[in-house]
């Protein structure tokens, strides 16, 4: 069974949720337009909540990969179909100027062949051993980025901590 549904909703969100009796696990029902004036927010953060209920559907996903879909510009498991997940998580390394975890990319594929079959039996780490075999065949880009995501992160953290 597929754990509640996790949205990062502000204070005047939930606010407004309350104030039109609408439930979390009925903002699916709504259309963009609707959820916008329900909400009181922008276009773009409404389609990005609904973003996050739909991925957040794919098997094993949560918020954090679901928001990162939405930062390559993904709106819709739909959106997915017929998409590359080595592709995918090339963009997406990529676009954050850093490695990420294998197991991400492990997700990308679960993602793509989601939207291609509608098939719920299967989690990312499925796609384990398909990835290390396209790895081990094709490589990576030669134009990879060289930092690490954990490098990345822990930099960041530190100069968070420091101020």
């Amino acid at each position: 069974m597929k754990a509640s549904i996790q949205l990062n909703l502000t204070d005047a969100e939930r606010k407004n949720l309350r104030k039109h009796k609408i439930r979390k696990a009925d903002i699916s029902g709504f259309a963009p337009d609707e959820l916008e004036e329900i909400l009181q927010v922008s276009t773009q953060r409404a389609r990005e909540i609904l973003a996050l209920i739909d991925f957040q559907q794919i098997p094993s996903v949560g918020i954090k990969f679901a928001e990162d879909l939405i930062y390559l510009g993904y709106y819709a498991v739909d959106s997915l179909k017929g998409l590359d997940g080595a592709r995918l998580v090339e963009e997406f390394e990529a676009s954050k100027g850093y490695q990420i975890d294998s197991c991400v990319e492990d997700q990308f594929r679960l993602a793509v062949y989601f939207a291609d079959t509608g098939d719920r039996s299967k989690n990312w780490w499925d796609f384990t051993a398909e990835r290390k075999q396209y790895r081990a065949e094709n490589g990576y880009p030669q134009n990879r980025p060289t930092a690490i995501w954990h490098e990345v992160v822990s930099v960041k953290w530190k100069k968070h901590w420091m101020m």
